[in-house]
């Protein structure tokens, strides 16, 4: 019977540690200012934006919202991003995505300012990532990294099988858990023999997108298996991409949905943040 790694918990963990460092940078009068930028009313969005919120008040961060109407253009996004570049007050710029169809993301992310790109989306910090540079690392696979090492799970040698090669977390995923001397496959929808590919993964990483996609039949036994989705079932009850109970007898350590890599991904944002900090 599979360990469940709880992600809850680690990431209370981090962030009461983080709540200390906060309060070390505001002795020697350093604020930290985080702004949230979100452009629509997207329910799911509002939802990442509140918990976000919540997340700075608890480590004492400072956070500014900005809730643009979906009709905002891009110029006028633009505009914001570049007002926010140069304000001395404000350490963290955070887009919330998906925005609407009418603005590029692309353009967006690339006129958010290096320094203040807490989210690790810039080119020029993906680029840092990939030389092994010092940079703000993508607050998902950071957090994936995070769950492992505070589980005591072993990384180095390992056969890791990642599912997924979006740029928000299969890419940078994949150079992470190199970075931690793993053996990486990266996996997609037009990976041949996917069964057989998952099966050998003594870690298995899952940022696919389809709900409950993978059953038994992909996993090794005692494997260890971190599910990146997110998604309702046909009760309307949130799952992952991993049938989380067909999986669950079998594995050695599997994260829950919800409860597993989600609060990481929130902690590792503010991690970024007082990092931003600490370089200014």
């Amino acid at each position: 019977m599979a360990n469940i790694i709880d992600g809850k918990l680690i990431s209370d963990q981090i962030k009461q540690e983080l709540k200390e460092k906060v309060s070390q940078l505001k002795n020697q009068n350093i604020a930290i200012q985080l702004a949230v930028i979100q452009v629509g009313n997207d329910p799911a969005s509002s939802v990442y934006v509140s918990n976000k919120k919540k997340a700075c008040a608890f480590v004492g961060i400072d956070s500014i919202s900005y809730e643009l109407s979906s009709d905002t253009t891009e110029e006028e996004l633009l505009e914001l991003i570049y007002e926010l570049n140069e304000s001395s007050s404000v350490n963290g710029i955070l887009v919330q995505l998906p925005l609407p169809k009418s603005i590029s993301e692309e353009r967006i992310l690339l006129a958010i300012d290096p320094k203040k790109d807490v989210d690790g989306f810039h080119p020029y910090n993906v680029g840092s990532m990939c030389i092994g540079k010092a940079t703000y690392l993508p607050c998902t696979p950071a957090g994936v990294i995070q769950l492992l090492k505070r589980s005591n799970i072993d990384i180095e040698g390992k056969d890791c099988v990642i599912l997924g090669r979006s740029n928000i977390v299969g890419k940078p995923m994949s150079l992470l858990m190199l970075q931690e001397n793993a053996t990486v496959t990266i996996c997609h929808s037009k990976t041949k023999n996917l069964k057989e590919v998952c099966k050998k993964a003594d870690i298995l990483i899952v940022a696919i997108g389809k709900p409950k996609m993978i059953t038994a039949e992909y996993v090794k036994e005692d494997a260890v298996v971190i599910d990146v989705g997110i998604h309702r079932d046909e009760n309307n009850k949130l799952c992952g991409d991993v049938d989380f109970d067909a999986v669950f007898a079998s594995c050695q350590a599997i994260t829950p949905v919800p409860g597993g890599v989600g609060p990481m991904t929130i902690a590792m944002l503010l991690q970024n943040c007082i990092d931003s900090a600490w370089n200014k």
